[in-house]
């Protein structure tokens, strides 16, 4: 017999904040977490705003006898270590990170019954880490040389001048790897790397591992940061951000489903939600944001004659958003409703018009003339594109707006196609039964799943 599950715990870390409670705040409030850049010098970028994440250490939400594990994590798993933490403080749970050294104590559940799903991105080296390696690998001539990195007959071992667990920090599995370890989480993990889909996804893992009797309680989410000199570059290749040159206001840039539209901006986000089993998380006292109904996934086939290189990139995949709208229906099934009970949506909204356009017509397949009708809760104006971090956020949106009863604010500094609520709106109360989460990604994955009040 398949399981309820709930969502029972919210941690967050994006550019509004530390603390699923910053996030949220900073969305009914209606204010950004973008600006110029200051973690890297992004001066010979095209793209020089973000939303960074500030005033943020990992070593403030690992024990003291862990704190030298730090060393080995890469940005990307520092903020989900840090979102981990603030989520099980939030669903109130007692894991083996908060047990005194030695471990004597009693968690709240045991080790073999907690999962752990966590999606991440593709995590670049450290460029000061990586070159001071490389530095030590060129010729006469002052030229990298493979032989002189390499440490096989003749080579020069300029490989062996990295720290001796280098390769740790960029392993997307990582993640879930220390977070894992830090609460003793021993049952059913995984990692999964579908970009924007990744958090989404996990989720939906999650929830089946649950509903199938595996585990009682999981971890769920993912994180990833490109605001590093590597993965913005990628991105920028991409053709995914708008060139912003000198300007220092963010307000003109990310206007989701606006077909002028010039790109969007790097973000830095971790989100971790814990969900539980509905009735060990009741039996105690735990609050219940909401439960997750539904899941859905699909994938979009690649066109054979798609471009993949500059911003053409961005259509790669079937503009159609065939794949988005049979990830959406399956979520609805799943949940037992149809499209007409959905209040609320909290979309991708990346601000990017091939993106856009192709999830604009995934949600006028589903929803028809009725999607006028449903308010959109769009958190890329407010905490840029998050990528692997994106999905827990969209979803503690979601949860969130469900328990306050309240639609968050929303910015637009542009002109949305008519038929979506996207264009700038303050906050307002409001009753929401069922919001739909739903995101694609480059690789053509997509990924829904539908919140429900819990009663």
């Amino acid at each position: 017999m398949s399981r309820d599950v709930v969502i029972t715990g919210l941690g967050a870390v994006s550019g509004l904040g530390v603390g699923a409670r910053a996030l949220w705040d900073g969305l009914v409030a209606g204010r950004t977490g973008l600006g110029p850049l200051k973690r890297i010098d992004a001066s010979g970028f095209r793209s020089r705003l973000g939303a960074e994440v500030n005033d943020f250490s990992a070593k403030d939400f690992v024990p003291k006898s862990y704190r030298k594990a730090v060393k080995v994590m890469a940005r990307d798993i520092e903020l989900a270590v840090g979102a981990a933490k603030l989520a099980v403080e939030d669903a109130g749970l007692i894991t083996r990170a908060a047990l005194p050294e030695g471990g004597d104590g009693r968690t709240t559940y045991p080790s073999d019954r907690m999962g752990c799903h966590i999606g991440a991105g593709l995590i670049a080296a450290e460029t000061d880490e990586l070159t001071s390696g490389l530095v030590t690998a060129r010729n006469e001539a002052g030229l990298f040389e493979l032989t002189r990195w390499g440490t096989g007959d003749g080579g020069g071992g300029g490989m062996n001048n990295l720290q001796p667990l280098w390769l740790l920090k960029y392993l997307p599995n990582m993640l879930a790897c220390h977070v894992t370890i830090l609460h003793g989480a021993e049952g059913p993990s995984n990692t999964i790397t579908c970009s924007e889909a990744s958090g989404l996804l996990s989720l939906g893992e999650s929830l089946r591992v649950i509903q199938r009797d595996a585990a009682d309680l999981c971890f769920s989410g993912g994180a990833e940061s490109k605001i590093n000199l590597m993965g913005l570059l990628r991105v920028d290749l991409m053709g995914r951000l708008a060139a912003t040159g000198e300007t220092t206001d963010p307000t003109e840039f990310i206007r989701p489903y606006d077909p002028a539209a010039t790109g969007g901006l790097a973000g830095e986000a971790g989100g971790i939600v814990v969900l539980e089993e509905e009735a060990k998380a009741r039996a105690r006292g735990a609050r219940v944001y909401a439960r997750v109904s539904g899941f859905g996934a699909a994938q979009s086939p690649a066109r054979p004659d798609g471009p993949v290189r500059g911003a053409e990139v961005q259509g790669m995949f079937e503009s159609s958003g065939e794949g988005l709208a049979d990830a959406a229906r399956r979520a609805l099934e799943d949940a037992q409703i149809g499209p007409e009970r959905i209040d609320a949506i909290v979309p991708h909204a990346a601000g990017v018009p091939t993106v856009d356009g192709a999830e604009a017509d995934a949600l006028r397949a589903v929803f028809g003339a009725r999607l006028r009708e449903i308010p959109l809760i769009t958190l890329s104006p407010a905490v840029g594109e998050c990528w692997a971090g994106a999905g827990a956020l969209q979803v503690a949106a979601g949860a969130m707006a469900i328990a306050e009863r309240t639609l968050p604010a929303r910015r637009h500094g542009g002109r949305p196609a008519d038929d979506l609520q996207a264009g700038p709106a303050p906050s307002r109360r409001a009753e929401l039964k069922h919001v739909l989460v739903c995101t694609s990604a480059l690789g053509g994955q997509n990924a829904a799943i539908v919140l429900t009040a819990a009663s």
